[in-house]
């Protein structure tokens, strides 16, 4: 477990205002010299025995229970967690009308994600609840410098394509947003989480430390979510990879189905830098051995007439294309391979690009500015192999002009 710094502890004690936190739990200070009298909230207090120094940040019962301390020693108390939980509660914002105090006149207010409501979880079909956990996860990832990071690592730290896939990051602050277990109310939303699968049995969240990219139907509904490791320095047996349990379901990106051909990535990652890049009409399968009798029913109704099958340049990437390939032209869909250099993936190789063309910029997010990775995905769908046999047909579409559906904001 990773320590916390002293520099850290002491930047919460010092800027969390306890003035704030106490008013936000509906407690009336009144001014008293220097300090703030209340009722304390942790003894039947007939009278005001709380004493909140703002100078100090500190806080203290003249009464019953004699408690007191620093902000994270209140929040400790006030919400039943321990001393690492209340930390976290404190640097991720999750604590309601949490302030941080300037020497302004206005003091902003972190807004936390939408704590999930019991009464309505509580009756939610699994849907609803799968709904308002990929929302929370969204808000999330949205205030987290470490899931952002990582996104900017891929080359996907884009407004536009987070929210257009509600992309969401899991930091374990899921159990913080929930009634407390011993309550009916917490006790009934952990067994449905465990029965969707976003929790496990051991009460831990399945997906976290992961990047969370839900997979969505054309009506919103949330049908498989894949979650990626932000780390790769984990335990021995630890995967990457996640998914929810049981069987895939759902196509990803289902509106390019309404294209006459499509881009078919082995990846989520790999199918979010296509479309990063302005090429919309992309797919993708849940890894090698993840193309679905789903997958290939929603390609043969939509009457798709040209695949380019975008799977990494290894041997699993090779065999899979080359398996896949065969049903689909089978029933009429003509068939391309998409050829990264050897040994790399999509994200890999645009990311190569935006290296190779920043040439001493200081990060991948200056290097995309340049477009370089959309003119090296260009490349390899023009260079795209026919894999069938016989009359090669006449090139069209994506391959003889491969120019997105939408270009890349200035």
């Amino acid at each position: 477990m990773v320590r916390i710094s002293n520099n850290e502890l002491d930047r919460l004690k010092n800027e969390v205002s306890l003035v704030r936190l106490a008013e936000s739990a509906g407690i009336i200070l009144k001014k008293h010299g220097k300090d703030y009298l209340g009722h304390c909230p942790f003894h039947d207090d007939k009278t005001p025995s709380l004493v909140i120094s703002p100078e100090k940040n500190l806080w203290h019962c003249l009464g019953a229970c004699n408690e007191g301390g620093s902000v994270i020693d209140w929040v400790m108390k006030k919400e039943g967690v321990s001393f690492r939980h209340a930390v976290d509660l404190l640097k991720n914002n999750q604590l309601p009308s949490l302030a941080v105090e300037v020497n302004t006149k206005t003091k902003p207010v972190f807004h936390a994600p939408q704590k999930l409501d019991a009464s309505l979880l509580a009756t939610a079909d699994e849907q609803a609840l799968l709904t308002r956990v990929i929302d929370f996860y969204h808000e999330t990832l949205k205030q987290s410098p470490d899931a952002l990071a990582y996104l900017d690592s891929r080359g996907l730290h884009d407004v536009e394509l987070i929210n257009a896939f509600k992309l969401g990051y899991a930091n374990r602050s899921l159990a913080y947003r929930l009634p407390l277990k011993p309550v009916k109310a917490g006790a009934e939303i952990r067994r449905q989480l465990q029965a969707i699968g976003l929790y496990r049995d051991s009460g831990h969240e399945h997906f976290n430390g992961s990047l969370v990219i839900p997979v969505m139907s054309s009506e919103g509904n949330v049908t498989e979510v894949y979650g990626r490791k932000l780390l790769n320095n984990l335990r021995k047996g630890t995967p990457k990879h996640l998914y929810l349990p049981g069987p895939h379901v759902g196509v990803f990106n289902p509106v390019c189905l309404s294209q006459p051909e499509i881009i078919l990535c082995e990846s989520l990652i790999d199918a979010l830098t296509f479309w990063r890049h302005g090429f919309r009409n992309v797919t993708t399968s849940y890894g090698t051995a993840g193309f679905t009798d789903e997958l290939f029913k929603a390609l043969t109704d939509n009457n798709i007439a040209r695949v380019l099958i975008a799977y990494d340049r290894d041997e699993a990437g090779n065999n899979a294309a080359e398996k896949m390939a065969k049903p689909l032209m089978a029933a009429g869909i003509e068939c391309y391979r998409i050829l990264f250099p050897k040994g790399m993936d999509a994200n890999e190789y645009a990311l190569q690009g935006c290296s190779s063309a920043a040439r001493g910029q200081e990060s991948v997010a200056a290097a995309l500015k340049m477009s370089p990775a959309r003119k090296s995905l260009e490349l390899v769908i023009r260079k795209a192999e026919w894999m069938g046999t016989g009359t090669k047909p006449q090139p069209s579409g994506l391959l003889l002009n491969p120019i997105p559906f939408l270009s890349i904001r200035k």
